[in-house]
Formats: C-alpha cells, sequence, structure tokens
C-alpha cells in the first residue's frame, strides 16, 4: 500500500532531521540510502500516468483518498503535477457534495462505507495548499456543519443523512480538523482576512 510506504519514508525523513538538527546518535548514512530508495520506489511506482494519481497501492488503478498525504508530510511539493492532479482525481471520483471517501473499491467488510472525515480534512489542506482557498474554506465549513451540539465529530459522514457513524468522538478526526484550521488560518493571515470558524449545523 502506498500509504505505508509513505509513512515508512515518513520515518526514516523525521530521523534523520532528528539526529541532524539534536546531534542524536544514528546511522544517518544507511537511513539516506533507504529514504531515497523508498521515495523513488513511490514516484516510479505508486503514481498511475493512465489514471493521473497516486494510487491505493503499487501498479494500482484504484483510487485512494490517503494518497492526499503526499504533499501533506513533505514527500512532494504541494504544487508538483502529480500532487495537483491526484487532488483532482480524487475530487472527481471520491467525493460527495464535499466530503470525501477513503475508496470506492470492494474491500471485503460488511455494511456499505460513508466518507471518510479525516480524509475530508485532509482534502481541506491540500486545497489550501494548491492556492484554493475559497474552495478550502467553503470545504472546511461544510464539514464542520455535520458536528454535534458541542462540537464533535466522528470517524464517518453519511453523505445522504448526515449521521455520524463510525468511532465517536474520533481522535484523528479532530486531529485533522485542527491542522485543516491551521493551514485556513496560515492563509488568512498571509491575505489578511478574518479568521475561519467552524460552527455545528446543530447549534
Amino acid at each position: 500500500h502506498l500509504y505505508s510506504k509513505l509513512y515508512c519514508w515518513v520515518g526514516l525523513d523525521r530521523a534523520i532531521r532528528f539526529s541532524e538538527q539534536h546531534g542524536l546518535p544514528g546511522e544517518i548514512r544507511e537511513w539516506k540510502r533507504l529514504r531515497a530508495a523508498i521515495r523513488q520506489a513511490i514516484l516510479s511506482r505508486g503514481y498511475n500516468t493512465q489514471v493521473g494519481a497516486f494510487t491505493r497501492s503499487f501498479e494500482s488503478t484504484d483510487l485512494d483518498a490517503s494518497a492526499l498525504a503526499v504533499a501533506l508530510v513533505g514527500l512532494l511539493p504541494p504544487d508538483d503535477d502529480r500532487v495537483l492532479s491526484t487532488l483532482q482525481r480524487i475530487q472527481q471520483n471520491l467525493t460527495a457534495d464535499g466530503p470525501v471517501y477513503r475508496y470506492r473499491i470492494d474491500d471485503g467488510l460488511p455494511g456499505r462505507d460513508t466518507t471518510f472525515t479525516l480524509c475530508s480534512f485532509w482534502l481541506v489542506m491540500n486545497l489550501a495548499l494548491a492556492g484554493r482557498n475559497h474552495d478550502a474554506k467553503a470545504l472546511f465549513e461544510h464539514i464542520c456543519s455535520f458536528a454535534n451540539d458541542v462540537g464533535l465529530l466522528s470517524e464517518q459522514i453519511d453523505p445522504d443523512s448526515g449521521e455520524l457513524r463510525g468511532n465517536f468522538p474520533q481522535g484523528f478526526t479532530h486531529l485533522g480538523l485542527i491542522r485543516a484550521a491551521l493551514h485556513l488560518q496560515e492563509d488568512v493571515n498571509q491575505e489578511g482576512r478574518t479568521k475561519t470558524r467552524c460552527h455545528s449545523r446543530r447549534s
């Protein structure tokens, strides 16, 4: 899976950074070799030129919204053509009036999949990084509108009924919310606009 390989790269990249910045011991030369090898594998086998996106796994044609993490962790800059085309494909094929499905393939699990809230906030961040600030802000506020009366969100959102599903409250979801808000706030600070707030449709 591309996401697993991506976070192998992240682990090595951060270990190298910590070691170099703080003088910590480590096999930095070997870590750098492995980091470069993983990055090359992701770029050569994880991006499908026919699909025009990073896909669920190497040599796959299936879209997976976890590919939105490629720019968020710093493997590629957010204006890289492969990042932007992945963003476009995910918006075209994995969204339901805003919120994002993790994937739309049969994973062998019972029940009907609904949109994955963390991936929806990842989409907000990618839009902000791509300079699409209006779209990012609108999506952020739309996702937040599904929160309950005390502002909590779940793991998943049913885009048809608005029902909160899965683990509730979900820590990863709220971490995504905070990170998305920080991305939007950075744009606000740069452009001198007013702050974006998260309001619940149930408040």
